[in-house]
């Protein structure tokens, strides 16, 4: 008998390689001369570049970014097996889980620390990118990340507008 284990992480709990590797155990107890073959998956979210880069035997690259607030952390990006695409999952530094909840959190959140993560790996030779929006602390439309990669959004005076969602009204 042949069984297939593709399955989700369990938010916040366990991730898909794990689950699986529990699911395996548990069937392995019942019947071990099965066949058993695990496929992590991920819908986007949290589990994404372990995911991909499991599949494509990968990468994975920890590099200084900017959180949602601009507080300096560590943060994950994988690089599939041909070198050529990054897998970005915008809740490595721009999640939910990395600020407190406060009521208007996402009108002062930035999506620059994605920028970083994408420079990074235009630097490592990627020209593709996947980038999973799951998790996401930041309401910006992207201008963070734009501003990470060089681009200015600027008032009607010319001046640069801040970082944040609470600002895009401001942007001329």
């Amino acid at each position: 008998m042949k069984i297939v284990i593709a399955i989700d992480s369990f938010k916040g709990c366990l991730s898909s390689s794990a689950i699986a590797e529990a699911a395996e155990e548990g069937i392995r107890n019942v019947m071990p001369e099965c066949e058993v073959n695990k496929i992590p998956v991920a819908d986007g979210g949290e589990g994404t570049v372990e995911a991909l880069v499991a599949a494509t035997n990968g990468s994975l690259i920890t590099i200084p970014v900017h959180d949602p607030l601009m507080q300096p952390i560590q943060a994950s990006y994988g690089i599939t097996g041909d070198g050529q695409t990054a897998v970005i999952e915008m809740s490595a530094a721009s999640g939910l889980a990395l600020i407190p909840f406060r009521p208007g959190n996402v009108m002062h959140t930035t999506t620059y620390g994605i920028g970083e993560m994408i420079a990074d790996a235009i630097h490592r030779g990627c020209r593709n990118f996947i980038i999973g929006v799951g998790g996401s602390a930041t309401n910006d439309a992207g201008t963070g990340m734009m501003q990470a990669l060089g681009c200015r959004f600027t008032d009607q005076s010319g001046k640069d507008v801040e970082k944040g969602g609470k600002y895009l009204s401001a942007i001329r």
